[in-house]
């Protein structure tokens, strides 16, 4: 299972975030390589543009 109730300290983002692997990979990958794919697109966009 993806979410699992936790017990911590200070029931913290990093504590969510520390459940499993899958968790911290699909933060990851929503708040780098989406935007990075989005400007990827968007730069050769702008290049093709001005030839």
């Amino acid at each position: 299972m993806l979410f699992e109730q936790f017990t911590d300290v200070v029931p913290s983002f990093f504590g969510w975030l520390n459940q499993g692997p899958m968790t911290l990979t699909l933060f990851l990958h929503t708040l780098i390589i989406l935007p990075m794919i989005w400007i990827y697109y968007d730069e050769k966009k702008k290049l093709e543009g001005k030839k």
